[in-house]
């Protein structure tokens, strides 16, 4: 990873230590009966733009089937059925009951129980047989995965060769002034706004300290590369605070391949 992007404030100070993952689905329990709220609220409703966008990349295609990781209360794989009529079945997964729980009731609330179903599930061990899925989609989770390299190889195997994943997460801007707004906002503002919402201010502490320790950009397409995915690549949304990253699964000839020149090469 380059040290340009995986850099957050070299002149701040206050840049914060990275936190651990460890049972962070907890926290998100703690927090779910505000969750949707707080969301909307603090980020201007913004969001439903970005998971607008996501949708837009969706593989070729129709009848597909998609998984939607730490899916939480289901915004975003109901946001994928709103907008595409190719979809055939959804399964969004979480560790947090609690929000699982509050999805359910909007997944019925849309008269998708059909179609969509949520189920407890570990994006580090995926409870879905291998090629299962056409598309793999994961909002605002990634950077709370205990061990990304895993999750990566976890969503290659129950992906479809060809299949697509998209993966959006917050990021940092790149533009020195709107960067430096930006982290006073999450230092300063975002805290204590979030935590006078939910009740709960450390859950909100987590959330800037995970969103400025984590790699973004070119750094994490490296990243989805090295597990095994190709053409990844980086959409900076909102001057560079949220990205979409797009990879796709190699195909069966391309994995023969590369299986192939590793053994000869061994």
């Amino acid at each position: 990873m380059s040290s340009e992007t995986l850099q957050v404030n070299d002149d701040e100070q206050s840049a914060p230590r990275e936190p651990s993952r460890r049972e962070v689905w907890r926290m998100f329990d703690r927090i779910a009966h505000r969750y949707d709220l707080a969301n909307r609220l603090l980020s201007f409703g913004i969001d439903r733009r970005w998971r607008r966008r996501l949708a837009s990349h969706l593989p070729t295609g129709t009848h597909l089937r998609v998984l939607d990781l730490a899916t939480g209360t289901a915004d975003q794989i109901l946001d994928l059925f709103a907008r595409s009529d190719r979809l055939a079945e959804g399964v969004g997964m979480d560790l947090a009951e609690q929000m699982l729980a509050r999805g359910r009731q909007k997944v019925e609330a849309r008269g998708l129980s059909d179609r969509v179903r949520l189920e407890t599930g570990d994006a580090c061990a995926i409870p879905s047989e291998p090629g299962a899925f056409d598309a793999l989609t994961m909002s605002f989770g990634i950077r709370n995965v205990v061990d990304v390299p895993l999750a990566f190889r976890e969503m290659l195997r129950v992906l479809r060769p060809g299949g697509r994943v998209l993966i959006l997460e917050f990021s940092l801007p790149a533009n020195g002034l709107i960067r430096r707004l930006h982290l006073f906002y999450l230092r300063h503002l975002l805290p204590r706004v979030g935590g006078f919402l939910s009740g709960d201010v450390a859950a909100y502490r987590y959330l800037n300290q995970t969103i400025e320790t984590f790699p973004y950009g070119q750094s994490f397409c490296d990243w989805m590369e090295q597990a095994g995915f190709e053409n990844a690549r980086a959409v900076p949304l909102t001057f560079g605070i949220a990205t979409l990253y797009i990879a796709d699964r190699p195909n069966c000839e391309s994995v023969d391949e590369e299986r192939s020149a590793h053994v000869d090469g061994a």
